[in-house]
């Protein structure tokens, strides 16, 4: 076999080499795994009662008895991390899930249709993307009461516009070419060559957009609990943990350190893991 032979088959079979996923990729999916299951079965394996209040340890540093000490209430910090992993994944992934599909269908509508669907759609993502976010869900929440699922909802509203426009961009880009164009001659519906046809050439973006929305959501939820206006008092919540442990700060760091911190690597886990999808959905695509 020839040198120039060797070399086009090698080039040939480049695309195919998908790189594997590295150390960190791999401690990112057993983080985001091990969230999972403790927001499936955290109070089975808490070592404390998450709402037992022991006021004779109160604001205890940690211990045997308590790996990360004690909150104000003599509550043990441990359990309390544990458990609180619920709220962190139910909320940002019912934003998510919401967003994806909406946004997946508007976004969709509007770069393949175009015309007069296309500007009242993109006006009305304009109009949203310009309203802040923060100041309207302190309103809402602030008038109707705190609630953690009303909060999700207002935020699953003001994300849907943030997946269309993105989904617009990657539709606009694929109309033109040829597959498309060939669908149409032969007469294949609008609504099968935009689910069947455009959406797999674009799933890479949707997904990556989607584990980016859900790391938004969770600092986003997360930063409202602080405030008071997500979860209800007394929930195992990481960011009404921060809240209500932050004069903690000298006597038991562990307690404000420890929600934090999981709040952080967990976002960014979903963060990485996102990009990974993409890359690899991308590079099978790239392969068929």
């Amino acid at each position: 076999m020839s040198e120039a032979a060797a070399a086009q088959i090698v080039a040939f079979e480049a695309p195919r080499r998908r790189a594997r996923p590295s150390a960190i990729l791999v401690l990112c999916l057993i983080l985001v795994a091990g969230v999972v299951f403790l927001a499936l079965f955290g109070r089975l394996v808490t070592p404390h009662d998450p709402t037992a209040q022991d006021l004779a340890n109160s604001m205890a540093g940690p211990s045997g008895g308590h790996w990360l000490g004690a909150d104000a209430l003599g509550r043990d910090v441990f359990s309390r991390v544990l458990v609180g992993a619920r709220t962190a994944v139910e909320g940002p992934l019912a934003i998510a899930l919401i967003s994806m599909v909406i946004g997946n269908a508007l976004g969709l509508l509007a770069g393949y249709r175009g015309g007069i669907i296309d500007t009242v759609l993109m006006r009305w993502v304009d109009f949203m993307l310009a309203v802040p976010a923060l100041l309207v869900i302190v309103v809402i929440v602030g008038a109707l009461g705190s609630s953690y699922w009303l909060a999700v909802f207002v935020l699953a509203v003001l994300t849907v516009p943030i997946d269309a426009r993105v989904v617009r961009g990657a539709t606009i880009e694929q109309v033109p070419r040829p597959y498309v164009e060939a669908a149409k001659t032969l007469g294949v519906p609008h609504r099968r060559i935009m689910v069947q046809h455009i959406w797999p050439n674009i799933s890479a973006v949707a997904v990556a957009n989607a584990f980016l929305i859900f790391a938004g959501s969770l600092v986003a939820l997360s930063g409202l609990s602080f405030l008071g206006l997500g979860a209800p008092p007394g929930t195992a919540d990481w960011g009404q943990m921060l809240g209500e442990n932050r004069t903690l700060i000298f006597a038991n760091p562990s307690s404000v350190l420890a929600p934090g911190a999981a709040i952080v690597l967990v976002a960014a886990s979903v963060n990485l893991l996102g990009d990974w999808i993409f890359e690899w959905i991308a590079s099978r695509g790239a392969t068929r």
